[in-house]
């Protein structure tokens, strides 16, 4: 057997390992994590922090995440997904009848690497490296690890899956972060700024009042899912 091949089947069983560990609650949690529409209330907050401290001029970091956001998710399934045709495990002959599914959901065909994955740790690579502060870097990488740990518990994804769609997102960001720095004169102006504040006077443009706004954003809507989560199942009982 191969390395190639020994790494597969060890992504497998590691999948099978941490997939077996669920109960009804974690269920619901998690159902409503992996979920596009919970998260809308933070995609509003991040516009609003960024109108709220430049102004008009706010919607060019918006715009620049906007196209990180764009490669992430078409570079994960519009070209690898495609390209390399790894079965997610919903689909896969030899372990699916083994996986724990949540409410029927086996997601689409081929799972590497994980859209999830790539844009939740691209939006939060973008974030902290743009807000520089520590607080806030470690609630948005627990919202990024999260959203990509639900892909996981629902067997939809392989851990290889998640840590190639994370490190996807980290590279995108990070390549999308330097071009709006090196074009960052021409649309915000900071005061003093030369090459070697222009980092810390954009972080220093965002109040920390806004900055634990989002924070709180992120913490209050896990709270309210995980509430939820046990409401309803109470609910079902």
């Amino acid at each position: 057997m191969g390395i190639i091949d020994t790494l597969i089947e060890a992504d497998k069983q590691l999948l099978i390992c941490i997939n077996s560990y669920h109960s009804p609650l974690w269920d619901n949690f998690f159902w409503i994590v992996t979920s596009v529409p919970v998260w809308i209330p933070l995609y509003l907050t991040i516009v609003y922090v960024f109108i709220k401290n430049h102004s008009f001029r706010g919607i060019w970091p918006l715009i620049f995440m906007g196209l990180m956001v764009f490669l992430c998710d078409r570079i994960s399934s519009g070209m690898l997904k495609p390209f390399f045709e790894r079965l997610r495990p919903t689909h896969e002959l030899d372990i699916k009848d083994m996986l724990h599914i949540v409410n029927n959901y086996r997601g689409g065909r081929f799972g590497f690497v994980s859209s999830h994955a790539a844009n939740s740790f691209g939006l939060a690579t973008f974030l902290s490296l743009f807000f520089r502060n520590k607080w806030f870097s470690f609630i948005i990488f627990l919202w990024a690890s999260l959203v990509a740990y639900s892909r996981i518990y629902l067997g939809v994804h392989y851990p290889g899956d998640i840590i190639g769609g994370a490190l996807l997102g980290i590279t995108i960001a990070w390549i999308i972060y330097r071009l709006f720095i090196h074009f960052l004169p021409r649309f915000i102006f900071i005061s003093h700024h030369n090459t070697r504040t222009l980092k810390k006077g954009l972080s220093e443009s965002i109040s920390i009042h806004s900055i634990n706004l989002l924070s709180y954003s992120i913490v209050l809507t896990f709270i309210i899912i995980f509430i939820s989560s046990k409401v309803f199942l109470k609910f079902l009982e």
